[in-house]
């Protein structure tokens, strides 16, 4: 009986792998089937030619959201103007009544509440912003429109309650004795200006929310103490000239704070009573390059994460 001896079968031959075509390539060739990589960001001015494009949706998005916002309570819009001023009525009771701020201010309930009413404009407005992209994920991760028309639809919402609320105050200043004058023109600048800022800021905070949502939790407290250093309850130019130990620079810094110069200007435009020589030098290129810093310079912020937001 013989043995047949069988030589093994080679192995089968390795696969070669195949190159990886370089970037350029993988370019070329998305570029010749008409490619194009998905949530891109476009250059800025194409950005901004996307939101012009988009300003009815801006618009009639910030009106809806508006409309929606008390549609559960039985008062409605009321609301709008019914939580400033209940606001300004506890801060008139712990601040004017109980803690003696009132003395020395005269008119001391048109000018607190215009304080309130004006802070409230920025408190909402970057609180607003914190979870416009955190909060809506949804319609980012539904739809192809550049983001930062959610922010900045937030931030119009608020400018829209803060006119219904201004409704109000000009009858609060009318009660007090506050007569119309030239000067209540000067306050449509002055909301303008602000308008820019806090938009500015509340896409700066978008961006921030959208990384890290547990921002939303931080800023409630952020902005009361804010609040508190802003002069909403209490004259910064009558505290700072009654604590003249006070370093100059804790002055400087309290007179530069932009609520602060908003509020100022806004109480300057329409209450007699509140002078020029209570705002600080120079107020409005303060009010200006605060507008400008805050709005051009949030704006290219929020802008250079575009391709990030509604991902992870």
């Amino acid at each position: 009986m013989t043995q047949a001896l069988h030589t093994p079968p080679p192995p089968p031959p390795t696969p070669v792998k195949a190159a990886t075509p370089p970037e350029a390539d993988l370019a070329a060739l998305a570029a010749r089937h008409g490619l194009a990589v998905s949530g891109a960001r476009p250059s800025l001015p194409e950005y901004v030619r996307q939101l012009w494009a988009r300003r009815h949706f801006i618009g009639a998005f910030s009106t809806a959201k508006l409309t929606a916002q008390y549609s559960q309570a039985k008062l409605g819009q009321i609301w709008q103007v019914l939580t400033p001023l209940l606001n300004a009525a506890v801060y008139y009771f712990i601040f004017g009544e109980l803690m003696g701020t009132s003395r020395g201010v005269p008119d001391y309930i048109p000018f607190l509440v215009t304080g309130v009413f004006v802070w409230t404009f920025t408190q909402t407005s970057i609180m607003a912003g914190t979870r416009a992209i955190s909060g809506n994920l949804g319609l980012v991760r539904a739809l192809h429109f550049p983001r930062a028309a959610l922010p900045i639809s937030f931030a119009l919402q608020q400018l829209q309650q803060l006119l219904f609320s201004m409704a109000a105050l000009v009858v609060i200043l009318l009660c007090f004795g506050i007569p119309v004058s030239a000067s209540w023109l000067l306050a449509v600048p002055a909301l303008v200006l602000q308008a820019v800022f806090n938009t500015g800021v509340a896409m700066v905070m978008a961006r921030m929310g959208a990384k890290t949502p547990d921002i939303a939790q931080l800023m409630p407290f952020v902005l009361r103490t804010w609040m508190y250093a802003s002069g909403v309850m209490f004259s910064i130019s009558h505290m700072t000239s009654k604590h003249t130990d006070w370093p100059s620079w804790v002055t400087s810094i309290l007179q530069a704070n932009p609520a602060a110069v908003y509020i100022d200007l806004m109480r300057f435009a329409l209450i007699d009573s509140f002078h020029a020589e209570q705002l600080p030098t120079h107020v409005w290129a303060i009010a200006t390059g605060w507008a400008l810093l805050a709005g051009v310079g949030g704006f290219i912020y929020f802008w250079k994460a575009e391709e990030t937001y509604g991902r992870g």
